[in-house]
């Protein structure tokens, strides 16, 4: 189906001018708060910031997948997470304690694609069982045969598999 998931999020964050302003907009708001006396961002403030570019992304600026997968704001573990991948990937050469705005946009697109990727992933994995149940179920009712049943399984997961894919190019 072409390229992973994951990479379908990434690319569509990456090139969303919504998601590039709520970006600059978040940075902003983080360094009003430290009065813009430091150089960048401090990790402790990824949380806020990551409330914010949720806020941002799903009222002012709405962006689709934000809409469609992300009712509500990463979850710390997601934000430490994806500041550990970021910081592990390029390390800062300047003041390692504060994050630049090159950085800052890196971990809110890797911060919301895992988010949306993971949301995405659970959708799938509750749709799949319940509608398995309930073709088996209408199977045994109308006495189907066992490979009828196996292909309508079949052609179902694959179905509700591939409906989630193709909504994550946003």
């Amino acid at each position: 189906m072409g390229i992973s998931g994951s990479k379908r999020v990434r690319n569509s964050l990456s090139s969303s001018p919504e998601f590039d302003s709520a970006c600059d907009s978040a940075y902003s708001h983080c360094l009003s708060l430290t009065q813009h006396a430091f150089a960048g961002v401090f990790p402790y403030q990824l949380a806020a910031a990551s409330d914010h570019l949720h806020r941002t992304l799903s009222t002012i600026r709405p962006h689709p997948l934000v809409l469609k997968w992300l009712p509500s704001p990463p979850t710390g573990a997601q934000v430490d997470s994806a500041f550990r991948a970021v910081t592990h990937r390029r390390p800062t050469r300047d003041d390692p304690s504060v994050i630049g705005p090159a950085q800052f946009r890196e971990w809110a697109v890797e911060l919301f694609s895992h988010a949306v990727v993971f949301n995405a992933s659970k959708a799938v994995l509750c749709r799949v069982p319940i509608g398995i149940a309930g073709i088996a179920g209408i199977g045994a009712v109308t006495r189907s045969g066992k490979n009828l049943v196996g292909t309508a399984i079949g052609v179902y997961a694959l179905g509700v598999a591939t409906s989630v894919y193709l909504s994550l190019s946003g």
